[in-house]
């Protein structure tokens, strides 16, 4: 049984999902699809419109099984995300804690699951890509296959881009925004948009870490968890080898 569903599958009645998996797709669609509050991410709204997004639950992201359903989430996707579009990406919604964690939290446990998928990651660390986090190209790697990494919480207020009322994760591969950024003038008409989209949006300015990957002084794994503050982490807390049984949600 598939661990993926289309925007077709989530709009159709007959498919029987929880209540509350038909709720956060819903709420992410009105996000995706508001057209006088834009979501900044142009390409996230134009991949939503043209049906290239697979969506994927997970039970709330400190129990104990949401490292292994997402692991298992991800490597379907990966083992076919060529074949749902050229902007594809996966986007994971997270069942409700009992109560909303406040952003540091949330940043725990983000940092926590990227841990615990790459402890079940059956595949070799690419080669070309660093090791260590503290390097500007070192990207999330699971399954052979590089990925941006967004997080939103229910916790964030001043960053509404970064808000979202489930805690949810949208992880893009490195081959769809090769995709944007092989068409530099198209690149560089829509990177100012981005920006204006989000100055409107959030009441705070753009997060200082937001830079291009790859680029000078730029640590690309700063950008997968947006603080709702201008702080950020002082050292990448991921762990490509820890044991599971040392995991801390």
């Amino acid at each position: 049984m598939s661990l993926l569903f289309s925007s077709c599958e989530m709009e159709n009645e007959e498919v029987h999902l929880e209540a509350w998996k038909r709720d956060a797709y819903h709420l992410f669609s009105t996000k995706m699809s508001n057209r006088e509050a834009r979501f900044p991410c142009i390409p996230a709204t134009k991949a939503f419109a043209l049906g290239h997004l697979r969506y994927g639950f997970v039970a709330s992201p400190g129990s104990e099984s949401a490292g292994l359903t997402l692991s298992n989430i991800i490597k379907e996707y990966g083992q076919s995300s060529r074949s749902f579009g050229q902007y594809s990406s996966l986007v994971v919604f997270f069942e409700k804690e009992q109560e909303i964690l406040d952003v540091r939290r949330y940043e725990e446990l983000f940092w926590s699951l990227l841990s615990q998928m790459r402890s079940l990651d059956d595949k070799s660390w690419p080669e070309g890509i660093p090791e260590d986090p503290e390097q500007p190209m070192w990207e999330f790697c699971f399954s052979d296959e590089r990925y941006f990494v967004y997080c939103g919480t229910p916790a964030h207020t001043s960053r509404q881009s970064r808000y979202f009322p489930y805690f949810m994760l949208a992880m893009t591969p490195r081959w769809v925004l090769d995709i944007w950024n092989a068409q530099p003038q198209k690149a560089a008409a829509i990177a100012p948009k981005i920006r204006e989209r989000l100055a409107a949006y959030d009441t705070v300015p753009a997060h200082p870490e937001l830079k291009p990957y790859g680029a000078q002084g730029n640590l690309e794994y700063k950008q997968y968890f947006l603080r709702d503050d201008d702080t950020s982490l002082s050292a990448c807390p991921f762990l490509r080898s820890l044991p599971l049984d040392k995991i801390k949600g």
